[in-house]
């Protein structure tokens, strides 16, 4: 059988506590969306960019502190 552990996720490592590092990485995908939309015009690019910043917003912005009182240090509560 095999033993399953909880980790942390990537994107709930205690690196991304503080609230700026997460806002610099909402707005560097914002600016590559921008850039996508106006002055790319890939179609599956622009949809992939609005994908990842919808992601983005959910996982550091809207589930982040949820997600992060999980896990403390990097060990998962019990």
């Amino acid at each position: 059988m095999t033993e399953q552990t909880n980790k942390p996720k990537l994107f709930t490592l205690p690196w991304f506590k503080p609230p700026y590092r997460r806002i610099i990485l909402i707005a560097i995908i914002v600016a590559w969306c921008v850039f996508e939309w106006f002055f790319s015009h890939e179609p599956l690019w622009q949809w992939i960019t609005i994908a990842a910043l919808a992601y983005a917003i959910w996982s550091f912005g809207i589930n982040f502190d949820k997600e992060l009182k999980k896990y403390e240090d990097g060990q998962p509560k019990n």
